[in-house]
């Protein structure tokens, strides 16, 4: 039988359809047509999943190749090798007979390669006078140069597959430390909730997790353990929250709303972020970070923020800034506009800002575009937080003795 300049004696095997259509679309290949051999591997090596090979299929591939003169796969040159078992078994890292016939069988019925069978059976070619190679029979490579795109398209599907495997991946591992340090945070600062059964669910959910899990097992695990560190922050939240509540009516028998303001009111964007504002990376530090005042009399001059603190009560700079955060979030600061002010003035520094901006939180309409302002003045030199804090210091303390 014939098809194109491809000849297939089907006598002494037999054939599939898949392998007929494999050998007309080889017969259809454009002229001139090449591709680099190693290039092709490459790419099979890459999808060989896709394609059911095993590791031994691709080291017998490997040989087939390298009986191949040319670097480059072309018409041009002709597209058979013709290696004995014996030659392909030494070149394949010494596989057996056996296990060579069947993952030779494993490349044609992945339609990477094809038979072209002589008379006998056997492998060979003719010569002509000049020794040039008239006629060959053994494996056809024509499938890979035909099948070039395809197989490139294969490569990029399973590394595309691969990136996202592991960003999956990633993001469990990040849910799982989330999850663990937020329950242990609960159980260790008393906060109230079922924390057992939570830890129940934690532990139930990373058990199901096989010890090599697929992409679909890890996507399902993310996603129940995504739901679950939201069920804990959504506790903690209403934990803080109702602690809010309690300070927020303290504070409001405190504030006295005034129309004429003594700050500049500017309005925090949408995105949190001033139109063309330069980032804090841009912004030119004309001085370093100030050192931070003693935190005993930033707390005198800002004693509301200690509402925020464990059980109403900051002791250190550590408890500080992190009561800072929560006030920055209740205040409507926008993260971005806190983190430039940490870069600029000191984490310490940035967090007694926003502790003197909520003293005055009834007079300024917008703490964002506020904290803003004096991240700027304070990148050029321009600002202080002594000033701020003699004032605040001096008001309260004044005003207790009036209580008192």
């Amino acid at each position: 039988m014939q098809f194109g300049n491809v000849t297939t004696p089907f006598g002494r095997r037999p054939v599939t359809l898949a392998s007929v259509k494999g050998q007309i679309a080889a017969a259809e290949i454009k002229a001139g047509k090449t591709v680099e051999k190693w290039k092709v591997f490459r790419d099979i090596s890459e999808a060989r999943g896709l394609l059911g090979l095993q590791d031994r299929a691709l080291a017998v591939l490997d040989a087939l190749l390298s009986f191949y003169p040319e670097n480059d796969l072309s018409e041009e040159f002709g597209m058979v090798v013709f290696p004995s078992n014996a030659q392909l078994s030494i070149r394949a890292h010494g596989i057996t007979g056996t296990t060579l016939r069947r993952q030779l069988a494993a490349l044609i019925d992945a339609g990477l390669i094809h038979r072209r069978d002589s008379p006998n059976g056997k492998r060979y070619a003719h010569r002509d006078k000049e020794g040039v190679i008239e006629q060959a029979f053994g494996f056809s490579l024509a499938p890979l140069l035909s099948r070039v795109e395809e197989l490139a398209q294969l490569s990029q599907q399973v590394a595309e597959e691969r990136r996202l495997f592991k960003r999956a991946k990633e993001a469990l591992t990040i849910c799982r430390r989330d999850v663990r340090k937020l329950i242990t945070a609960a159980v260790e600062e008393g906060v109230v909730g079922d924390w057992e059964a939570i830890e129940t669910m934690y532990r139930a959910a990373i058990t199901r997790l096989p010890r090599n899990p697929n992409r679909a097992e890890v996507d399902s695990a993310l996603d129940e353990m995504t739901l679950l560190r939201e069920e804990v922050v959504n506790l903690l939240m209403a934990q803080q929250n109702s602690k809010n509540v309690g300070g927020n009516d303290d504070q409001n028998g405190c504030h006295t709303q005034n129309s004429k303001t003594e700050y500049v009111h500017e309005l925090e964007p949408v995105s949190g972020k001033e139109p063309d504002e330069p980032s804090a990376e841009k912004l030119k530090r004309v001085v370093g970070p100030q050192e931070p005042f003693p935190l005993g009399m930033v707390l005198k001059a800002c004693p509301e923020i200690s509402m925020y603190g464990p059980e109403g009560v900051i002791t250190h700079w550590r408890e500080f800034m992190a009561a800072a955060i929560v006030v920055r979030s209740s205040l409507g600061v926008s993260p971005s506009a806190y983190q430039e002010a940490c870069e600029i003035m000191g984490p310490e520094n940035a967090a007694t800002a926003i502790a003197c901006i909520l003293e005055r939180a009834g007079h300024i309409n917008s703490a964002g575009g506020y904290l803003r302002d004096l991240t700027r003045k304070a990148a050029r030199g321009e600002f202080s937080l002594g000033p701020m804090i003699m004032a605040l210091l001096k008001t309260n303390v004044g005003h207790a003795r009036r209580s008192a």
